[in-house]
């Protein structure tokens, strides 16, 4: 029989997992015969017979429960065990984000089941011919030196969350129902300048069609969903909590499907509200879904900041795409953008890619492995800037400094632009180092006969600049309590393979890591020509100084020739200003007369 005392350590186990436990008895019936007499009587006794935990009603998926009976707990699996045989779907997974993702999971966890990639046909090519030309890239060599059987599990689907159902054909829908378990939600436009229903349509209504088809799966064990920092710009501290939106998402899905796209963009400025751009209005609107989704979901959103070029997987300095600090860091190297609104005194609050990708797997196996359901939405801030503070500041001096010595190829102009918080400054800068050499260049490109170029470019990088200052103009304050604790939860072992702490990490190696992959995988220039590159650098110097002190004796000819005052001061030193261009002549004619 089971005493008192066992059935409530039974107990006690059962809702450490969530369960019920049910107690069981049995009905013992007894029959004796009276002593010394012919009599029979009987005696039904009821007697506890055990514990046992059932499955609650609401199934979480494929969970493989291991009972500790000695610390009443089920304990956590590690990454790999929980990974182990599982199928993932992925969204995104062309992305920069998703495909390091992916490299990470089939290096680092060969165990792991299929990993799904939606995809769509592009330029011609279909979606297997683009997940080959994709397997090419650098990104994975480790994996084909190493393990070239994992690129097998990589699985293109043809679709697209922009269509219902993600554009999935039936029996691609009943294969992911049966075999996907986890789901990584990457798909997004990070167009920070793209109209309201571009951004809605890819960040909202396609997170809600991934949340719909993610509902179709019988072994769903987590949704995770990539959001971004910055989705609450009114808030001064942004908690790793949700907040309602300005508007109901409903209501912005419903509103670009009625209006066309001149009457949305007279409605987008009193739609946004805080916001300053259709990214991160739509990003919050795709929160707010997830959050729903909460009720009978296992959700979890994960919040990166500004995601930078790797630390050191799957190479140092990855990266294949000039968004953000990088793109900026670039086009400054190469003479382009020489003027931009920031400032140096705040901390730049970015992440690398790698680092990003092991918090969000960590993440998947936490939410996926655990065994009661939170009472609010789990939200992780995946951010590093607090590891290791360093100011936009520090950011421009380091890349100045290793971009002097190892330069880009052909520069435009000489690279040595500047940030300022001076908004007049600022707007001077522009015109004279951005518009005029751009008109300039154009008018040459006219007369040689060729496409002129020069002053679309400066006018997209001033779109862009435009969109970004925003973010490097004002502070941010983002709580990591969740994300700080992800490394805690980790074997030893694990927190080394999926290691989410750069406190350690050399800022000046890893900022020259960026340049260099900026250069290698971005511009595919080759690294053996620095000495080249070198000594055009010098001469773009001293050409340079040379336009710079023309500009000014032009500017102070024309003051001298404005303003007798300006000019009787220059005529002090006559023997010597005579000599110079622009303002020699005019200080010439003052002593002729």
């Amino acid at each position: 029989m089971t005493s008192g005392d066992d059935y409530a350590d039974s107990n006690d186990i059962c809702s450490s997992l969530g369960f019920s436990c049910v107690q069981w008895n049995k009905t013992i019936h007894l029959t004796r015969r009276r002593y010394s007499s012919d009599c029979w009587e009987t005696n039904t006794m009821v007697i506890p017979a055990g514990c046992e935990c059932m499955w609650p009603v609401h199934r979480l998926g494929d969970m493989n429960l291991r009972i500790n009976t000695n610390k009443n707990k089920m304990p956590s699996p590690t990454i790999r065990e929980f990974y182990k045989g599982r199928n993932i779907l992925v969204t995104g997974g062309t992305g920069f984000m998703g495909k390091v993702l992916i490299e990470k999971v089939l290096y680092s966890i060969p165990d792991v089941g299929n990993i799904y990639i939606l995809m769509r046909p592009k330029r011609g090519k279909s979606v297997g011919q683009r997940i080959e030309d994709m397997q090419r890239l650098k990104l994975f060599d480790r994996l084909k030196s190493e393990n070239p059987s994992a690129l097998k599990k990589m699985k293109p689907l043809q679709g697209d969350v922009l269509f219902d159902q993600l554009g999935l054909s039936d029996s691609d829908i009943e294969m992911l129902s049966n075999e996907v378990s986890i789901v990584f939600h990457f798909a997004a436009t990070l167009r920070l300048e793209a109209p309201l229903k571009d951004n809605v349509s890819m960040n909202t209504i396609g997170t809600q069609r991934a949340l719909d088809m993610a509902r179709r799966f019988k072994n769903l064990v987590v949704f995770v969903h990539l959001s971004t920092a910055f989705c609450y710009p009114d808030y001064e501290v942004l908690n790793e909590r949700c907040h309602a939106p300005p508007v109901q998402p409903e209501k912005v899905m419903k509103l670009i499907q009625w209006l066309d796209d001149r009457q949305l963009a007279l409605l987008t400025p009193s739609l946004l509200g805080p916001h300053p751009n259709c990214y991160t209005f739509s990003k919050r609107l795709a929160e707010n879904l997830v959050e729903e989704a909460h009720q009978d979901m296992r959700v979890v959103i994960a919040r990166p900041s500004i995601v930078c070029p790797s630390v050191k997987e799957p190479m140092p300095g990855w990266v294949d795409n000039l968004n953000g600090p990088v793109g900026v860091m670039l086009g400054a190297g190469k003479g382009v953008i020489r003027t931009m609104l920031c400032n140096g005194a705040l901390v730049a609050q970015v992440t690398p890619v790698d680092i990003a990708i092991n918090a969000i797997i960590a993440i998947g196996m936490i939410e996926g492995s655990r065994t009661d359901k939170p009472e609010s939405l789990p939200v992780y801030n995946v951010n590093n800037g607090h590891h290791q503070p360093t100011t936009w500041g520090d950011v421009l001096n380091i890349a100045k400094a290793y971009g002097r010595k190892y330069p880009l190829s052909w520069p435009l102009w000489y690279p040595n632009g500047d940030i300022t918080t001076n908004q007049f400054l600022h707007e001077y800068r522009r015109i004279f180092y951005h518009l005029v050499p751009a008109y300039l260049i154009d008018f040459l490109l006219f007369l040689l006969g060729q496409k002129r170029i020069m002053v679309r470019i400066q006018e997209r990088i001033s779109q862009g600049l435009e969109v970004l200052q925003y973010f490097t103009m004002r502070p941010w304050n983002f709580p990591c309590a969740n994300y700080d604790a992800v490394r805690l939860k980790l074997t030893p072992e694990e927190q080394v393979i999926f290691n989410t702490d750069i406190t350690d990490q050399n800022r000046e190696e890893y900022m020259a890591n960026c340049v260099e992959g900026g250069r290698t995988y971005c511009f595919k220039e080759d690294p053996s020509k620095v000495v080249m590159n070198r000594t055009y650098h010098n001469f773009l110097y001293l050409l340079d100084w040379f336009v710079k002190i023309m500009f000014w004796l032009f500017v102070l000819s024309c003051l001298a020739s404005w303003f007798q005052p300006v000019k009787s001061i220059f005529a002090i030193g006559e023997p010597v200003v005579k000599h110079l261009p622009f303002l020699g002549p005019v200080v010439s004619k003052i002593e002729e007369l």
